[in-house]
């Protein structure tokens, strides 16, 4: 791998990524948001930047972090469930023209599937399926087209499932709770490990200009999964609230596994 990668967002994802692909010799630049993690990039064998997005302004040195990358890696988590107000939209409006006079000419921007609404059918749904029309779909889903349409650079739109790995698992945060909603729906998850491999295999496989959607092809009811996870961890048991009929969703991974010819690493049981 010889080319040079931009990842802005080095976080929980980004970070083991970049991590992966130092290890595979390529030389990555990477951005943060919190000046006391630029010592665990560098130390990581990252080229760390401090870069602070917001609507109205970028905070650092964008340029450099871009120069000399001809794949940018954008993982940024958009907020917008616990934050639906945020000017999400804005702030990558200002990424695009450092990014059109870069030398960058692919770019993997990270999604989600929660632009696919959870219904009562509980569909298999896969890149061609309609998409919600909530308010957080709909900004997602113009951000995916902000960059898909730019004529500077080439595309991949991942959005990936529920994310879990090290220190990250939804059943800690559902463990005790009560009227945990949906018991009977299915769950989409995927594993850390997953998304580093896939996403390699986007860059080994040059997929661009491609919309892939990424979820672990096991999807054990809500119910089922979480409470076997929570005893396997000792941790209390979810109460699920049975009073309204379950909605949801599965993911189809069908067409990345056919197309980048991947098989999971990390299968989701219950």
């Amino acid at each position: 791998m010889n080319s040079k990668i931009c990842i802005i967002g080095c976080g929980w994802l980004g970070l083991p990524l970049a991590k992966y692909f130092i290890e595979k010799g390529a030389d990555v630049n990477g951005s943060t948001s919190t000046k006391s993690k630029i010592k665990t990039l560098k130390l990581a064998g990252v080229n760390p930047f401090l870069l602070q997005l917001s609507s109205e302004k970028i905070v650092g040195n964008i340029d450099a972090c871009l120069d000399h990358c001809k794949i940018l890696i954008l993982n940024i988590p958009p907020g917008l469930r616990k934050n639906p107000a945020q000017d999400y939209l804005g702030m990558m409006q200002l990424l695009v023209p450092h990014i059109e006079n870069s030398s960058i000419e692919n770019l993997l921007f990270i999604s989600t599937t929660s632009v696919y609404e959870d219904t009562v059918e509980t569909p298999i749904l896969d890149e061609t399926s309609k998409t919600s029309n909530s308010t957080v779909a709909s900004k997602l889903l113009i951000v995916e087209q902000l960059f898909k349409n730019n004529p500077k650079f080439r595309t991949t739109i991942l959005r990936f499932s529920g994310l879990i790995g090290e220190n990250r698992h939804p059943a800690k945060y559902l463990s005790g709770k009560t009227g945990v909603k949906n018991p009977e729906a299915p769950i989409n998850l995927i594993h850390q490990k997953d998304c580093i491999q896939i996403i390699a295999s986007i860059i080994n496989h040059n997929a661009w200009e491609e919309l892939f959607n990424a979820s672990s092809p096991s999807h054990p009811s809500r119910v089922n999964y979480y409470k076997q996870v929570c005893r396997d961890l000792n941790l209390p048991l979810p109460q699920f609230d049975y009073s309204k009929t379950s909605v949801g969703k599965i993911i189809s991974s069908e067409k990345l596994a056919r197309e980048l010819d991947y098989r999971f690493i990390n299968n989701i049981n219950n």
